[in-house]
Parts: structure tokens; sequence; C-alpha cells
């Protein structure tokens, strides 16, 4: 196989730094506010999340990096997605222990 022919798939490689100063910020968050902080407030969707609280711990997440440069947009979108996920199971967990 020849290197050059996967020259086209490195430009997908993510950043995964971003993904782990993420999930640090959300532990932190988490311990500190509750899952309620990343739910929405409104009684006819009480386990919806709240999107602007996701990307807050992402733009935390990327502020306290050491890299003086942006990360990029892809490795942002790749955050948001893990963050939501880790969200989602927790939620889940909830609604398990709850009983709903």
């Amino acid at each position: 196989m020849d290197p050059k022919d996967n020259l086209g798939h490195m430009a997908d490689i993510i950043d995964l730094s971003l993904v782990a100063e993420s999930r640090k910020h959300l532990k932190k968050l988490l311990e500190a506010r509750g899952i309620a902080y990343f739910l929405r407030k409104d009684a006819r969707r009480p386990f919806q999340l709240e999107p602007e609280k996701v990307d807050l711990v992402v733009r935390a997440a990327a502020k306290t990096r050491a890299q003086a440069r942006q990360p990029h947009q892809k490795a942002f979108e790749h955050a948001r997605r893990e963050v939501r996920r880790e969200l989602i199971r927790r939620v889940v967990a909830e609604m398990i222990s709850v009983g709903l």
C-alpha cells in the first residue's frame, strides 16, 4: 500500500486533547451543579439538554488548553458530541433511578 494513498484521510485526524479537557470541565460542573444544570427548565420536556450548556463546557475547555491557537472546527464538533453523549448517558441513568 502506497502511503500517498492515505494523504486524503490525514485531514480527518481530530485533536483529542480538546475532548479530554472538555471531559474534565464536564466532570467539575457535574460535581458542582449536578445534572439539572444541563437540562432545560421546560416542564413539557423535563429531560432535554440545554445546547448552550454543552457549548459552554467545550468553550471553557478550549480556553484552558495549553495551545495558543484555536482548535479546528471539527475538534469542537467532536468534543460537543462527546460531551452530549456523556450527558445523555447520565440523564438516562437518572431517569432509570427514579423509575421513568
